[in-house]
């Protein structure tokens, strides 16, 4: 099983982007997923996290107003949608799965994570 982001890249402040996290090897399973990022010399940050359901969304303080967290189960993908985008959005942007369906706002729990795409905005 293996979880695999893309759609990283570089922007410019206030661009969007969208990051988009693929689950091979099965389908998704009843856990909620979460998407974080990491920053050179900081530790990793909760970015946001949905439920299985869908129904409930969690975001950062950082990103709240500005990112959307969303999931395709027919397609087995997780997406970020990212808008207004800021210098201190920069980072390695990781998806992963939590071992439940309930939603953590930090690392622990999420047993399943992707290997990161880059995201680079500039001023």
């Amino acid at each position: 099983v293996q979880l695999v982001e893309s759609g990283g890249g570089l922007v410019q402040a206030g661009d969007s982007l969208r990051l988009s996290c693929s689950v091979s090897g099965r389908s998704f399973s009843s856990y909620a997923l979460g998407w974080f990022r990491q920053a050179p010399g900081k530790e990793r940050e909760f970015v946001a996290a949905i439920s299985w359901s869908g129904d409930t969304r969690v975001y950062g303080d950082s990103v709240k107003g500005r990112f959307t967290i969303s999931k395709d189960d027919r397609k087995n993908m997780l997406y970020l949608q990212m808008e207004s985008m800021k210098r201190e959005d920069s980072g390695i942007y990781y998806c992963a799965e939590h071992a439940s369906d309930v939603i953590v706002e930090d690392e622990v729990g999420y047993g399943l994570w992707g290997r990161g795409t880059q995201v680079t905005v500039s001023s």
